[in-house]
């Protein structure tokens, strides 16, 4: 009777206890460190299952070719041979392609009218150049493009520049994405929720709160059911969740909540880290575990939808006024500064983070039907920062990610072109090959560079 009483009375006082949080002002703080517990649970929990061999760790397992140190190999040819028929070529739609990227793809060429570049020969790169990258296929030709292997001992110092490697490791995360994924990741979803969303209203620790600057928006039961509009399955999770039928995970909020409650919530949408992984799916993995990577019938599915396509807007127009920009034109995808690009600006310069947001914003673009998008963005972000002088610590991930995520090769070799004649030290620039570089510096190309308008 000894220990039921004290059980019983530790009991009470932690009820207690539980209840005057509750009904102060330290409630959101307690609210933040227990949603904190939980995700280092999992992750803990992650770890040791790891460890003990009861899962497999998804970053492991991704095949990644073995690259000898003794040669350059061609990757752009070695991707072909794993995921496509042979005599199929990067014009043609093959078993690998992303279904619905319209328009050129990163092996197809279109004229423009008013286009002055040189003719393809001109643009062919052999890998000898000094600024050769074979992670990048802006500059490859129709041709099969076969020249002998450049050994280490052969690079120039630009190619051994901090900035050329950095650019180079960039390139490989690129090429893989702007080629459907032939390096493919083995990821093994598992359907871990903690639903904290949903959990037991009546515990005081989890009773839904107003408060304005909660990292995690919290969904009713009754909401719930309304939003519970189709049939769900787990074999299409961010498809569903698209669609409405399905809440994001851990955060438990669906697609309307986000558009219709975040819109506007700068403090949620810096600080909260799950939810960008439900706004913008990929074909990889993210950090968010508890988020499933997108797949090809879930692309299909999308794409057929234009109730999915059209909150894919409304998700990009909100992620853009988090960045002090506004949409212009949704048919072209032109953007422009929004009212308050200062104050934004600031963030985004001070959280680097965004950076990472911005490539998979780019990428998801590509991937489900907004690929149009992907170059009025970037040429947006080289004019602010190349010709403005803004965004100081977002001008190498716009040169080394943004403008590479672009899939239409004919725009990323003008946004390159764009780039170089606005770089203020075209010695050090090492995003094109020096031959292009040379094309690019003759007079009759400076010309034509003083058309572009900032």
């Amino acid at each position: 009777m000894g220990i039921v009483s004290v059980l019983f009375g530790l009991g009470r006082h932690v009820v207690s206890t539980m209840a005057w949080f509750s009904s102060t002002q330290l409630y959101p703080l307690l609210q933040w460190l227990w949603a904190r517990f939980l995700i280092i649970r999992r992750c803990v929990f992650r770890g040791w299952s790891i460890a003990l061999g009861w899962r497999k760790d998804p970053v492991k397992s991704i095949e990644v070719p073995e690259i000898s140190d003794d040669e350059d190999p061609d990757p752009v040819k070695e991707y072909r041979e794993q995921v496509r028929p042979p005599g199929h070529t990067d014009c043609e739609p093959g078993p690998g392609d992303i279904p619905g990227r319209t328009g050129a793809s990163d092996g197809e060429l279109t004229d423009d009218e008013g286009d002055e570049e040189a003719d393809e020969g001109e643009y062919r790169v052999e890998t000898t150049d000094e600024l050769y990258c074979g992670y990048d296929s802006s500059w490859e030709t129709g041709e099969t493009q076969r020249s002998p292997p450049r050994g280490p001992n052969r690079r120039s110092a630009a190619s051994r520049s901090y900035k050329f490697s950095r650019f180079e490791s960039a390139a490989k995360d690129m090429q893989n994405y702007r080629h459907d994924y032939p390096v493919s990741f083995k990821y093994t979803h598992t359907h871990t929720h903690t639903r904290i969303a949903t959990a037991n209203t009546h515990c005081p620790m989890f009773r839904p709160t107003p408060c304005p600057q909660t990292l995690f928006f919290y969904v009713s039961p009754q909401n719930r059911s309304q939003r519970w509009t189709g049939p769900v399955s787990d074999d299409k999770p961010n498809l569903n969740f698209y669609l409405g039928w399905k809440p994001s995970e851990p955060d438990g909020v669906y697609i309307h909540t986000f558009h219709d409650e975040w819109a506007g919530n700068y403090y949620a949408l810096e600080h909260v880290h799950t939810y960008i992984q439900w706004l913008f799916p990929l074909q990889e993995p993210g950090v968010n575990y508890e988020a499933s990577p997108l797949t090809k019938e879930e692309i299909q599915g999308f794409l057929n939808s234009s109730s999915a396509k059209e909150n894919l807007l409304k998700s990009y127009v909100l992620m853009l006024d988090f960045y002090g920009i506004k949409l212009c034109d949704e048919k072209t995808g032109e953007v422009k500064r929004a009212h308050n690009w200062r104050e934004r600006f600031n963030n985004l310069d001070n959280h680097t983070h965004n950076n990472l947001r911005i490539t998979r914003i780019l990428k998801c673009l590509g991937n489900l039907g907004y690929a149009h998008y992907q170059a009025p963005l970037v040429r947006f972000f080289l004019e602010e920062t190349l010709v403005h002088g803004q965004l100081p610590n977002v001008k190498e991930s716009v040169l080394n990610y943004f403008v590479f995520a672009v899939l239409d090769k004919k725009e990323r070799r003008n946004l390159l072109k764009f780039a170089y004649s606005k770089y203020d030290r075209q010695d050090e620039f090492v995003w094109c090959p020096k031959k292009i570089q040379r094309i690019w510096s003759r007079p009759e190309a400076q010309q034509g560079m003083k058309s572009f308008s900032p």
